[in-house]
């Protein structure tokens, strides 16, 4: 590689947050991404799009190095993600919060607990947590709710509750994936307005959706995957498959 190509790399390394650089992914026989490059810079908030199957998911779990690339790099800011020992991973998993679409939640613990629990997990004293759940809770309007369980909540609730909990460690990024996909229209508003005010607070987010109502709503940035190449990728864009 050229001395010019490597100055390329290392001025995006220190401008983006999250960084492709030629990657595919493999499963077998089939291809899910192919030669894909893209950069996510810090306080963006990015609709990925594109038909089941496009590769969407597959792109969010490289970045979560749940996944490795078959070939190409992942890189958060300037660390190749898949060259991380376990537990340096974990520290960097731990600045990523993650909202998906069937919430994951708790089913025998509260609301309160179920977002309490992610700061104990990493060992946040009982004062802190408190107060954190408490402000939390207000932040995505589910105060008179911290005493309810799961199954108490309906489902725009629920995933709000997933946001809060993804949120109450103060991530740098947010990926949500497909986090609509199970709400009527009247929930799915309030998900997304919620998740252009944690991005509005400084938070990335990189939002997953096949949702032509979702894309259009956020008028951020939207890239467009198709086969698992990116066709599109538009700094205000719409949904245009």
């Amino acid at each position: 590689m050229s001395s010019l190509k490597l100055r390329s790399i290392c001025d995006i390394l220190n401008e983006e947050m999250i960084y492709f650089n030629n990657v595919t992914k493999k499963y077998k026989d089939s291809v899910s991404l192919e030669d894909v490059n893209l950069t996510i810079t810090r306080g963006e908030f990015v609709a990925i799009v594109g038909h089941s199957g496009a590769g969407k998911t597959t792109l969010t779990k490289l970045i979560l190095a749940e996944e490795a690339p078959t070939d190409g790099t992942v890189f958060y800011e300037s660390t190749d993600i898949h060259k991380l020992s376990n537990s340096n991973l974990t520290k960097l998993r731990r600045k990523m919060g993650v909202v998906f679409q069937d919430f994951r939640l708790l089913s025998n613990k509260t609301a309160y607990e179920n977002i309490a629990f992610a700061m104990e997990a990493i060992g946040k004293e009982d004062r802190e947590i408190f107060d954190d759940v408490l402000h939390v809770l207000e932040l995505v309007d589910l105060s008179s709710k911290a005493s309810h369980f799961p199954h108490q909540l309906s489902g725009g609730e629920k995933q709000r509750l997933a946001i809060a909990r993804a949120i109450i460690t103060q991530p740098d990024i947010i990926i949500a994936d497909e986090p609509t996909g199970n709400l009527d229209p009247i929930n799915t508003n309030e998900v997304v307005n919620l998740l252009k005010k944690i991005n509005d607070l400084g938070t990335t987010v990189i939002l997953t959706t096949h949702n032509r109502n979702v894309v259009d709503q956020v008028k951020k940035r939207v890239i467009t995957l198709e086969n698992g190449r990116v066709i599109r990728d538009d700094k205000e864009g719409k949904y245009m498959l």
